[in-house]
Order: C-alpha cells, then structure tokens, then sequence
C-alpha cells in the first residue's frame, strides 16, 4: 500500500482499513506464536501499513 492511494481516500475509508489491518495483525501474532506462520515478513509489511495509515489520518485531522 502507497502512500499517494491512502491520501486519495476519505477518513471513514481509512478507518476501515485500519480495523482490517488491525485484525490482519492480530491473526498474524497468533499465527506467529503458534509456529504457524508461513512468512515472518508479513508482520513487518501489516506494521508499517497501519503506521503508514496512521500518519494519513493525523495529516488529514491536522489540517
């Protein structure tokens, strides 16, 4: 996920995609503590999707 796609999108569509990442990552986690995850990489790339995601909403709420 780019940065230029989040700024595109509203608020509400933001939120959304944060709550599905947020559950995104918590399957993972379990995955990850139960030995099951396929691609520890995946952990990595959902975090620094919801910072990403994160960092659009405070620049839109700031402005």
């Amino acid at each position: 996920m780019k940065a230029n796609e989040l700024k595109g999108k509203s608020i509400e569509q933001l939120n959304a995609d944060l709550l599905d990442l947020f559950k995104a990552q918590f399957g993972l986690r379990m995955q990850n503590a139960t030995g099951q995850l396929g691609k520890p990489s995946e952990l990595k790339r959902v975090r620094r999707n919801i910072a990403r995601i994160k960092t659009i909403l405070t620049e839109k709420g700031a402005k």
